[in-house]
């Protein structure tokens, strides 16, 4: 983290490391591994491994991997990757089911002192005598089973005696208590399921509230870092650490949520995007997983830089997409080679150029580090410019290329329109112009002045390419806001993607997956690790080249 940054959490830190309450900070980030961590999990990371090296204490990688049905070891590589590209190392590698008979013997004490029943109400009647915010909840009729038939049923279910959802085991707490978490919270459920780490040796598996402030003790976890909807389950948390005899006692902590606009930060809305194909697969660039903004070309500096910078309090958030956009562009501004590349190209032929003629130009790799050096540019008379860079009839102030028009093409010369050849539909296929041998830039040339320059690629050695353009993946969910019967996915962008086949610089050949380019006026983009071949050359724009946010 920043050793000279204060916040709330650093400062309990520091007065219990002061006090003698703890000799040395330990911090655990405990992902579930059911899904893919995305962009807000990228901040609890942070959290964790940055306030535990401000103190040189430890921080623990430790799965919740509580519920089988839902958790795979796809997950659980997924996040390891993650965490180690954003730059973070773990001390140790843990998981919850390491702990399951642990877990079982806490939940038979529970038991023997009369705070834990089995129940048969259904799941649907448990939430019904929960009650609500106002009106208490009421007694299961079980849950005055004696201590003895509660660790007979207890031990069957372990045995795998009854059908899912036929018993659980609840803590017998106060079904009066203002805190609905607290009325008599279910801890254990029936789950005939493989488990990814334990196989077929469990039936029973403990619920998230009851595991996890178990595992912080066990652990040694002194501060228990997580975001500010766990807040009404710190008094649920401290119950179970204090009534299972826990020799260790950790400090759950909460912090306000990172929320962005126009993002999903849901991995149940993740997974259903997925799951119905509005995306193909969780590292889709249009994700805001960290693997997909990996694709799409985010560095990890940038999205620690972005995570710093919207500091930790205990409010949460929203936070505008476009300043995590401005830490990329910081980022790459001094990493990204410059090259040229055509999204969507239209033929030029200079008729005055010789033919069969193939000149070198010279371009900074990147003007604003001398050091990276220079680049050779192939020039002939075919050459590639965007389409949009030409207009037969163009409004006023239009000042790129139009019939009778002189241009400069980028590090080459001026060009003018001459004549335009079109096909039999009267769409242009191909613009002929001239150029002045004259105008060569770097040579100084001063005789007249252009108010355009455009960009182009060299057609005989061109490299094709695919260009993805992005838009966000949700539109403002504000707009809709209210309306009955609207789900997120009404706010699905429909125009997300924007696929365009055109061509590259020939020195663009040797990229290799995850190359990062600035293309001149289009933006950053980097090349695609999944689909692009020897063959095929694929780019995601990662961002354009400007943006409006002020930092």
């Amino acid at each position: 983290m920043d050793n000279q940054t204060s916040n709330f959490i650093k400062d309990i830190m520091i007065k219990d490391l002061e006090s003698g309450k703890h000799n040395k900070i330990v911090t655990r980030f405990p992902p579930e591994p059911n899904g893919y961590l995305h962009i807000g999990h990228a901040k609890s990371i942070f959290i964790n491994f940055g306030l535990a090296d401000d103190f040189n204490g430890k921080t623990n990688l430790r799965f919740d991997d509580t519920n089988p049905l839902k958790e795979d070891i796809e997950f659980v590589n997924s996040i390891k990757e993650d965490v180690k590209w954003l730059g973070f190392d773990w001390d140790d590698l843990l998981f919850a089911s390491d702990y399951f008979e642990e877990m079982y013997k806490r939940a038979v004490l529970l038991i023997n002192k009369g705070l834990a029943y089995v129940d048969d109400l259904s799941a649907d009647e448990i939430r019904e005598y929960r009650g609500t915010l106002t009106e208490p909840g009421k007694n299961s009729p079980y849950r005055d089973r004696s201590i003895e038939e509660n660790l007979d049923l207890f031990e069957r279910m372990r045995n795998g005696e009854f059908e899912n959802g036929q018993k659980v085991l609840r803590a017998k707490i106060n079904m009066s208590s203002p805190n609905i978490n607290l009325r008599d919270p279910v801890i254990y459920r029936i789950a005939h399921a493989t488990h990814h780490n334990t196989g077929d040796k469990w039936c029973i598996y403990p619920m998230y509230a009851f595991a996890h402030p178990l595992e912080d003790a066990i652990e040694g976890v002194t501060h228990s870092i997580c975001t500010i909807e766990f807040e009404d389950q710190r008094p649920l948390y401290n119950w179970v650490v204090e009534q299972c005899e826990m020799e260790n006692t950790p400090q759950q902590i909460e912090f306000g949520r990172l929320n962005i606009t126009n993002t999903v930060m849901s991995k149940r809305k993740l997974k259903q995007l997925v799951d119905e194909g509005f995306v193909d697969g969780w590292d889709d660039p249009r994700m805001p997983t960290i693997s997909g903004m990996r694709r799409k070309g985010f560095t990890p500096e940038s999205i620690r830089e972005f995570v710093r910078e919207t500091a930790i309090s205990k409010n949460n958030s929203m936070v505008d997409v476009q300043m995590l956009e401005h830490f990329v562009r910081e980022d790459l501004k001094l990493k990204a080679p410059r090259t040229m590349g055509i999204i969507d190209p239209l033929k030029v032929v200079i008729t005055n150029y010789p033919e069969g003629q193939i000149e070198l130009l010279d371009a900074e790799i990147n003007p604003e580090v001398p050091e990276m050096g220079m680049r050779k540019i192939p020039f002939s008379r075919e050459i590639y410019i965007e389409r949009d860079d030409f207009m037969e009839d163009p409004p006023k102030k239009y000042f790129r290329l139009f019939p009778g028009n002189e241009v400069r093409l980028k590090h080459a010369y001026f060009i003018k329109c001459e004549e335009v050849i079109k096909d039999a539909s009267g769409k242009v296929i191909e613009i002929r112009c001239t150029y002045d041998q004259q105008t060569k830039s770097g040579t100084g040339f001063t005789g007249r002045k252009v108010k355009g320059t455009i960009h182009w690629v060299e057609a005989t050695h061109a490299v094709p390419a695919e260009f993805r353009l992005y838009e966000p993946l949700i539109m403002d969910e504000s707009e809709n806001e209210g309306e009955e019967g609207k789900t997120f996915l009404d706010h699905v962008n429909s125009n997300s993607l924007e696929v365009h086949q055109g061509f590259v610089e020939p020195n663009m050949k040797e990229c290799r997956p995850h190359d990062k380019f600035q293309f001149f006026r289009h933006g950053y983009f980097n090349v695609d690790p999944k689909d692009t071949t020897v063959d095929k050359l694929v780019f995601n724009r990662i961002v354009s080249l400007k943006s409006s946010f002020k930092i």
